[in-house]
């Protein structure tokens, strides 16, 4: 071992002793210090904490129901779904990725409504200026409003009659019963729009390219083998993603 070597060796062990050191010396501060735990758990408004932490598990297991029912996932992820079948990619982009987009967009999309629940009834609650009933009561009306943008009179009326329920006299006085399968429905028609007007341009192009391939007599020849790429090439030239993200936020604006 050479003169360099040795004291790289000798730096490399004055590294290592400073750390011991240094974690002896916290470990022993901490052996000297007295143990203390302080558990302490306040509830919010009037309502006792075990009960609120019951009532959140609670709420956790309808969150997947509420973040697919109530926002704009659902059309985001039904237009993704056919943008795929048209370019005929099977699983690329995979579920992951398309859902993780979808997500990700939801949280764009819905980051004025978060805004406005969270000035009207979330920090109020946890003030304590409200009680947890009040702060449920403030937290509706906007996501009512944005629901009720999105959400045909069409499918209003056909669930207030299914529910029985009296004419209101402005939006604002109909009940969640009724807003949220109205949107859920409004939702799924738009899906399937956007969806069909997707499918019509990657169609002409697997049209042209069976025609072709029929009257140039290669029937053993797959047309999908063939339109692929062409399909990935207009996707691509067109900025596809852009104007497709674009326009499905634009739709909720």
């Amino acid at each position: 071992m050479n003169r360099t070597d040795r004291a790289h060796v000798r730096r490399l062990a004055g590294v290592v002793l400073a750390v011991l050191f240094v974690l002896g010396a916290v470990a022993t501060a901490e052996a000297q210090a007295p143990q203390r735990l302080d558990l302490r758990i306040d509830g919010v408004g009037s309502i006792s904490a075990p009960l609120q932490i019951v009532l959140l598990l609670t709420l956790l297991s309808f969150l997947p129901a509420i973040l697919v029912t109530m926002t704009c996932f659902t059309r985001i992820v039904i237009v993704f779904h056919f943008l795929r079948q048209a370019l005929g990619t099977q699983e690329m982009p995979s579920n992951q990725i398309l859902i993780g987009l979808a997500l990700f967009l939801t949280m764009f999309v819905m980051a004025p409504t978060g805004d406005r629940i969270y000035d009207a009834a979330i920090a109020p609650a946890l003030e304590g200026r409200v009680d947890l009933t009040e702060a449920m009561r403030r937290a509706v009306p906007p996501l009512r409003d944005f629901m009720l943008r999105q959400t045909r009179e069409k499918d209003l009326a056909l669930f207030v009659e299914l529910g029985q329920v009296e004419r209101p006299e402005t939006p604002a006085d109909l009940p969640m019963r009724v807003v949220i399968p109205a949107y859920v429905i409004s939702e799924l028609k738009t899906g399937f729009q956007m969806g069909f007007f997707l499918f019509v341009p990657f169609m002409l192009i697997d049209l042209v390219v069976s025609t072709t391939l029929l009257s140039m007599g290669m029937l053993q020849l797959p047309p999908a083998m063939i339109s692929l790429p062409f399909k990935l090439l207009l996707f691509v030239m067109i900025d596809g993603w852009n104007l497709l993200v674009g326009s499905l936020v634009r739709s909720f604006l």
